[in-house]
């Protein structure tokens, strides 16, 4: 089992229903599921259709898989937009939605491994968090996590992970996450 989902079965859900006066362990928040997105952005705005399909293909796809284990899907974009230069079903980056095991496992990789990792963090911000207790958080560069080899990295980009709750309220979603184990930034001289 994982550690993330023992410390929510042993920690979280009896917290929880104290804190907030669940009548049944089925009301707690629980995580849904986590998905993990990125675009091609300014990485490929001076290339071709062909060659942004050619590297969403060999270098973003491939270092998405490692990270979370499965392939990602290609998303592709809803409309034109003169402006961007950008035309309705090309591609503008990938996402994957992960759930079961594989959520918890990536969940404990990203609260011990990779947050501890990134530059000048000093924890998650209570905005991150939005008043439906979904945990939203951008990751400036994919090298942070294991997986990656920094040797083989063709190009760094960034990660946006979006960690979905059952919660209802902001507070909900708060309490869930620090009763996991996330680290967020200390709020008037106390840590949260």
């Amino acid at each position: 089992m994982s550690i993330v989902k023992d410390t929510y079965n042993k920690k979280a859900v009896p917290a929880l229903m104290e804190k907030f006066a669940y009548k049944s362990s089925m009301a707690v928040p629980k995580i849904e599921k986590v998905i993990i997105n990125t675009g091609l952005g300014r990485l490929m705005a001076s290339k071709g259709p062909t060659e942004q399909a050619k590297f969403m293909n060999d270098v973003i796809s491939k270092d998405l898989a490692m990270i979370t284990g499965q392939k990602p899907a290609p998303t592709k974009a809803r409309k034109s937009i003169a402006g961007f230069k950008l035309r309705q079903g090309t591609i503008t980056g990938a996402k994957t939605t992960l759930r079961g095991g594989r959520m918890y496992d990536f969940i404990d990789r990203l609260i011990n491994v990779v947050l501890p990792r990134s530059r000048d963090f000093r924890g998650l911000g209570i905005n991150s968090v939005d008043e439906n207790g979904n945990l939203t958080i951008g990751i400036k560069e994919h090298i942070f996590f294991p997986e990656i080899s920094i040797e083989q990295i063709k190009q760094a980009f960034g990660l946006e992970i979006t960690i979905v709750t059952t919660a209802n309220t902001k507070e909900e979603g708060i309490e869930l996450f620090s009763q996991l184990g996330f680290p967020f930034q200390k709020q008037d001289g106390q840590e949260i």
